[in-house]
């Protein structure tokens, strides 16, 4: 059990730091200072590639509780809290709860950033479309993507 309460405990961290690096996301989605979208974008996936790590050490460690309590393998964390003597009742009835609770807000971050990068796409096409640029993709009724040849800006003062 003591293995496994450690994995929460690294999880529930990793799912804090997620949370705050899809907070700098739409920061800096938000500023529209797109030039720090690339490393903000990096830094989530860097998390969320830690995060994968984990919930596959958090599997294992469940499997060890699970059979030590006489569990099928693959138990929910509600299974495990349940079947558990206290202290560990409580301990993993509340990391399943601080899991719902910072899962929740990092749906909401995602939706909001994946908003702002869909109406950043839109303003840049509009603006495109704005110097007489017309759309550069479109698609046929198979649904390939046909895009027209682009045009280029000449400074003819060289």
């Amino acid at each position: 059990m003591e293995k496994l309460g450690q994995v929460l405990w690294q999880e529930r961290e990793l799912l804090d730091t997620l949370h705050y690096r899809l907070e700098v996301e739409q920061l800096v989605l938000a500023s529209g200072r797109s030039h720090h979208l690339m490393r903000a974008a990096r830094d989530v996936d860097a998390v969320l590639t830690t995060l994968r790590e984990t919930e596959v050490l958090r599997a294992v460690a469940a499997d060890a509780a699970a059979e030590e309590l006489g569990l099928a393998p693959s138990p929910s964390l509600r299974e495990l809290a349940e079947a558990s003597p206290e202290p560990w009742r409580t301990i993993l009835d509340e990391h399943r709860q601080a899991f719902s609770r910072v899962t929740e807000q990092i749906s909401a971050m995602a939706d909001t950033n994946r908003e702002l990068l869909t109406q950043g796409y839109r303003s840049a096409r509009e603006a495109l479309a704005s110097l007489g640029e017309p759309a550069t993709e479109s698609y046929r009724p198979d649904g390939r993507v046909v895009t027209a040849a682009a045009r280029r800006l000449l400074d003819q003062s060289l």
